[in-house]
């Protein structure tokens, strides 16, 4: 009878237990990653005269294409001469709303350590899965002037640390009206290892997202489901960069989304402005009769494709980059 029991005991506990196994949790301890780390935005702001320079003529050799986005796109100094170079942070540096902005990336991001160490292991999972994969040489932290968040090229990745302040920091509250509010609300720290990885996931790892509809839909669901795989522990809010209320509400209304596109006869549909309201940021998702609703439910529901598909098929995430949309799609079941 004891033996029974116990039987009994370790068949509930492994049923259980596989009830709540994640496949994306792998031991990547012993991944070597190599990447350098260097904030930029600190030595153009900071640095006495002689050390500005010399770091100047590095970065113009060193890192090419994220120091010209860094100088000419977001700084707008451009390509010059040392000496205008020079001149022009001066008065950069003198600008009244940019000794704000500074101070307050100074003391949000103080230490910047910890978002260092989480995209080292973000990429050491990626690695993971995919060991031939190159991973970025150089990150670097910059202040964008709200360019861009995240901007990776072939072997860099540049951070605005200024796009993560949170939509109450003072500069961000009277950005011009060009910056909406849901484009505030997304300015937040707890997205930025997420957004790093998941902007050298596209750049990298995927062509530009073409095609009908369903097609762009699983293009972007097999995105999110890589960036998941970098960071298995990150609540799938964080991944697809919805509030917690917001990916609450997609899951109760995915029913009623999903029927939405098949109702409308919208899956297949190539129309450009069609898809953009499905997939690309904005106030809530267009097209759907509820202004409640989070932006990009198109990629929310890729991203629930691919788990879905992925928890019923033993295979490697290599090879599911080469599934075709329509095996996920014929996968996918999806109940009111």
């Amino acid at each position: 009878m004891i033996l029974k029991n116990s039987v009994i005991l370790i068949i509930i506990t492994l049923h259980f237990g596989s009830c709540q196994y994640n496949r994306l949790k792998v031991n990547s301890s012993n991944i070597n990653v190599k990447i350098n780390y260097t904030n930029m935005d600190d030595i153009l702001f900071n640095s006495d005269s002689i050390i500005l320079m010399k770091k100047h003529r590095f970065f113009k050799s060193e890192m090419k294409e994220i120091y010209h986005f860094q100088i000419a796109d977001c700084l707008g100094i451009g390509d010059v001469d040392d000496s205008i170079f020079y001149n022009s942070i001066i008065q950069y540096r003198s600008d009244t709303v940019i000794n704000k902005l500074e101070s307050d990336i100074r003391f949000r991001f103080s230490d910047l350590s910890r978002y260092k160490e989480n995209i080292t292991d973000g990429f050491r999972h990626l690695k993971f899965h995919f060991p031939s994969e190159k991973v970025p040489v150089n990150i670097v932290f910059l202040n964008s002037l709200f360019r861009a968040h995240v901007f990776s090229t072939k072997n860099e990745i540049g951070v605005g640390l200024d796009c993560f302040l949170g939509d109450s920091n003072r500069i961000i509250k009277n950005l011009p009206p060009s910056y909406y509010d849901w484009m505030k609300e997304g300015m937040d720290h707890r997205y930025l290892e997420r957004d790093v990885i998941n902007s050298w996931i596209q750049t990298h790892y995927f062509d530009t997202a073409n095609g009908s509809l369903i097609e762009q839909i699983i293009h972007y669901g097999k995105i999110l489901y890589l960036t998941q795989a970098a960071y298995p522990d990150f609540h799938p809010s964080i991944i697809l960069r919805y509030s917690v209320k917001d990916y609450q509400w997609a899951l109760e209304n995915e029913f009623r989304y999903w029927k939405y596109l098949v109702d409308q006869e919208l899956l297949f549909k190539t129309d450009e402005r069609v898809i953009a309201n499905m997939v690309l940021d904005g106030p809530y998702t267009t097209g759907i009769p509820d202004r409640d609703s989070p932006d990009r439910l198109g990629q929310f529901l890729g991203y629930r494709m691919l788990k879905n598909y992925m928890n019923n098929h033993e295979i490697t995430l290599l090879d599911m980059l080469d599934l075709s949309y329509n095996e996920i799609l014929q996968d996918f079941k999806i109940e009111e």
